[in-house]
């Protein structure tokens, strides 16, 4: 049996009795995963004409634009989507649930065109991204999180609290087509790569969600994506997934610490909101109400494993087209030697966070194992080589190797288990 459609009423009753914080709860319903709507204006679909950097040593009131090259897509900026047939999918389309932004909520088969029109980005991506020098992230606490990706030459932090408004960053780095997503309400960080059988995508938002899970929607056939993971679900893409790419999430000392001349995410995207706005964060008591089955949007929890706690945070690692699912906590401070298909996988963890990221150990046809040491290091148990967590090995006959990165995803594990739900699961 489906669930019903939250209303003003049953959303009260769901979300009844958690230990949100005062106002979270009509938070979560009114701007769905977001918390972002550009409620001054329109939504602008329309990007400027390039990306811009601002460096560390350029005040950011008037920085001086450099053109990086490449751009996400024409110059003209990315078009609206086009309307589907919402009937073409491979979910039913009454699953994916519109917030309104007015307490309620419509699904898929009961909203007018015009409805759907209106709440298309109005949680408002970014298509055409402005960077600051390390000191762009001044703003934030240690402890703040932030999405992490290595490009070829230049390391690139996007904060979670800024992501929280805007859910998705279009972009193009070192020639690679990228979309960072990020959904609150999963703790659902991951970097796609946006293209699709040789073709490069845009991607927007819906205001929507399919399983309590932000529904993003590309620019050229209107499909609608399940963002945890990277499938589109209705539309004349559905059953295609997008790639995954190797990235991070972790507090922002412990980022800027292995990137110090990292790039980030500058606050100011020209979008005219108070940049006081990214200070806040809702969600620090939501995964209480997760494990407690109060899901702001429906969810179908019979599909949900219990082989872990709901809001648990797991990395899922993709070795060709298997996946399996690390549960970071359980992990701890250590490293988990592993295979996936026989293939060999490591991933570093540390408690704090928690954070993980996956590698290849294979190094010069030998397949590292590794250990933790007690100062937030590992050393591989053939040389003794001393590694960081970005997987470089900084002392020892080593020095100067890098592991090969695997593609990941971090999220709660509901969602992870709905989009996968016969996911192996290591378990120290």
């Amino acid at each position: 049996m489906k669930p019903s459609v939250p209303n003003a009423v049953s959303a009260t009753k769901w979300l009844r009795g958690a230990v949100l914080v005062i106002g979270l709860a009509v938070v979560i319903v009114s701007v769905a995963c977001g918390f972002g709507v550009e409620s001054s204006a329109p939504a602008n679909t329309t990007a400027p004409a390039a990306t811009t950097t601002l460096t560390s040593d350029q005040p950011t009131g008037t920085p001086t634009p450099v053109v990086r090259t490449g751009l996400p897509y024409g110059i003209s900026g990315p078009s609206a989507p086009p309307p589907v047939d919402i009937f073409d999918g491979i979910v039913p389309p009454e699953d994916i649930v519109f917030d309104t932004f007015d307490g309620g909520s419509l699904r898929l088969p009961d909203a007018p065109q015009a409805t759907i029109n209106r709440l298309f980005n109005a949680i408002r991506p970014v298509y055409v991204p402005v960077y600051e020098g390390p000191t762009g992230g001044e703003w934030l606490s240690e402890r703040d999180f932030v999405l992490g990706y290595e490009g070829e030459t230049q390391a690139y932090a996007y904060p979670v609290k800024f992501l929280n408004f805007h859910e998705m960053v279009n972009d193009e780095i070192d020639g690679v087509p990228v979309l960072i997503s990020y959904c609150p309400l999963c703790a659902s960080g991951v970097v796609f790569d946006r293209r699709i059988e040789g073709e490069t995508h845009v991607f927007g938002n819906t205001s929507a969600l399919y399983q309590n899970d932000l529904v993003m929607i590309d620019h050229e056939t209107g499909s609608y994506w399940f963002q945890t993971g990277g499938e589109a679900v209705i539309g004349p893409l559905s059953g295609t997934r997008l790639k995954p790419l190797p990235s991070v999430m972790m507090p922002w000392s412990d980022w800027l610490a292995l990137h110090p001349d990292t790039l980030v995410l500058s606050r100011d995207q020209g979008f005219g909101a108070p940049s006081s706005r990214y200070d806040r964060d809702p969600f620090g008591a939501y995964p209480q109400s997760v494990d407690a089955g109060r899901f702001p949007f429906p969810v179908d929890e019979e599909r949900i494993s219990g082989r872990l706690r709901l809001s648990e945070i797991v990395l899922s690692v993709q070795v060709g087209e298997t996946e399996k699912a690390y549960p970071i906590g359980r992990i701890g401070d250590q490293a988990a030697n592993d295979e996936i298909n026989g293939v060999p996988v490591t991933v570093f963890a540390q408690e704090n966070g928690p954070a993980a990221v996956a590698y290849s150990p294979v190094l010069n046809g030998e397949a590292l194992t590794f250990r933790s040491d007690d100062n937030g290091f590992y050393t591989d148990s053939q040389t003794g080589s001393t590694w960081d967590f970005s997987g470089r090995a900084i002392e020892g006959a080593l020095e100067g190797e890098r592991l090969e990165r695997l593609p990941s995803r971090r999220a709660m594990w509901f969602s992870i288990s709905i989009d996968q739900p016969d996911i192996e699961i290591y378990f120290p």
